[in-house]
């Protein structure tokens, strides 16, 4: 009976060590990932299970495989919809394969034509569609997930997600979830009783989640843009080859991004400023992503130029970031969180329409954190895009000023601790 006493209340313990820990005057929360030293064991630091010190002399106490009897550590992932979701998932499968090249993924989402497809495509990592119909994709989520025989499912969000962790359960399959937004979507809030972790983009959700469940890493960033190594006269030369060789000073490049499937009212105040723009700023040049749906309009619409570059869809977002000085986007996580490990002046824009609201919430905490600027889009039009545009680019201080304190509260690293920390519960080594 006490053994059996004991045994119940040993996952409590495991879990109140990851009780997330509430910095003042911040709206990230640090966590720092497992051990690695005696020394920082007896700190008093988080700790997971299989988590043991990588550094003991005595070869008795140093960490066996876990896995080695099972193969290669296999994780599936389940997303769809928004980027923010399918990106979050596609830095973490990089951060996985980087760190353990012999480790295998499997995508879950809609079937194609989707966001996640393509990506998962091009990536590229195996993917797998489950219907759009609830009943059916249960069924068939359930159904690969049998077949790929995983040790751990990661949903990072986006209509897939629900189906494919409440099949996992049915299979007895451990999930973990990973919300990028600062207020917590409607499966996040029903799931985290179950789940074996939830890890979280922004602190502001702790209060409505299971505390013992939650560890707030920040958002995982495509390895390509965190790792970008392209000087801005490079990237400049992908987009604007016309211009031949564009030197770096005095140069001032606008991104314009309206989320992944662009926005009509961002399209609509630029199109109708960016000439002026363009004629009045000898030394200004646009990037502008409409949007698949905008982009035939857009292009009708806009008079070519040599320093304009219109697409509708940016594949190549580390070269965008890297030639870009001032950012004009939607505030959906990912772009908050690419915007931070960047380190760019931002000019955000929330789409309220969202359920809950996140954008607006997204980018009011970018506004305490970074020093932001927001309009709504009740008040966006051309002319006040354009002053706050041209009061971004003609105070040199206030850009330095952002570009600091974005980078200052970025966590580039969050997609390793996220990986080590889901290792570690599902008993895998991770390399040190």
């Amino acid at each position: 009976m006490a053994a059996t006493a004991n045994t119940a209340r040993r996952p409590r313990l495991l879990l109140l060590a990851f009780r997330p820990v509430r910095l003042s005057g911040t709206h990230y929360v640090r966590v720092r990932p497992p051990p690695t030293t005696p020394a920082s064991r007896s700190a008093g630091s988080l700790r997971c299970c299989q988590c043991h010190p990588s550094d003991s002399t005595d070869p008795a106490s140093k960490p066996r495989p876990q896995r080695s009897a099972f193969g290669p550590l296999r994780v599936a992932f389940a997303c769809g919809g928004a980027g923010g979701h399918v990106y979050a998932a596609i830095a973490l499968a990089d951060e996985l394969h980087a760190s353990l090249p012999s480790s295998r993924s499997l995508f879950l989402g809609a079937p194609a034509p989707s966001l996640e497809s393509a990506a998962a495509a091009s990536a590229p990592y195996p993917f797998t569609p489950i219907p759009r119909c609830l009943p059916h994709a249960l069924l068939a989520a359930a159904l690969h997930l049998r077949r790929f025989r995983p040790h751990v499912l990661v949903a990072t969000g986006g209509a897939p997600a629900l189906p494919a962790c409440l099949a996992a359960l049915l299979i007895g399959l451990p999930f973990v979830i990973q919300d990028q937004d600062a207020g917590p979507a409607a499966a996040t809030r029903l799931l985290p009783p179950l789940a074996r972790r939830v890890f979280l983009g922004f602190n502001a959700p702790v209060r409505l989640l299971p505390k013992r469940k939650c560890a707030v890493y920040g958002n995982p960033v495509r390895m390509s843009i965190r790792q970008c190594r392209v000087s801005k006269a490079d990237a400049m030369a992908r987009f604007f080859p016309r211009m031949g060789p564009v030197g770096e000073d005095g140069v001032e490049v606008l991104l314009v991004l309206g989320g992944t499937e662009g926005s009509p009212e961002i399209n609509v105040a630029v199109l109708n400023l960016y000439y002026e723009m363009l004629r009045e700023r000898r030394n200004r040049y646009i990037i502008w992503q409409t949007g698949p749906e905008g982009f035939c309009e857009m292009e009708s619409l806009v008079r070519s130029h040599r320093r304009l570059f219109l697409t509708p869809f940016l594949h190549e977002m580390d070269v965008a970031y890297a030639a870009a000085d001032v950012v004009v986007s939607r505030a959906g996580s990912m772009s908050c969180t690419e915007v931070l490990v960047t380190g760019k002046p931002s000019i955000l824009i929330p789409l309220p329409t969202i359920v809950d609201d996140h954008q607006t919430k997204n980018a009011y905490i970018m506004a305490d954190v970074m020093g932001a600027k927001v309009i709504t889009e009740d008040e966006l039009d051309s002319s006040k895009l354009r002053s706050i545009i041209d009061g971004v680019f003609g105070d040199e201080k206030l850009m330095s000023n952002m570009s600091e304190k974005a980078l200052s509260a970025s966590r580039p690293n969050s997609s390793t601790d996220i990986i080590r920390h889901i290792c570690c519960l599902v008993g895998s080594s991770y390399p040190t």
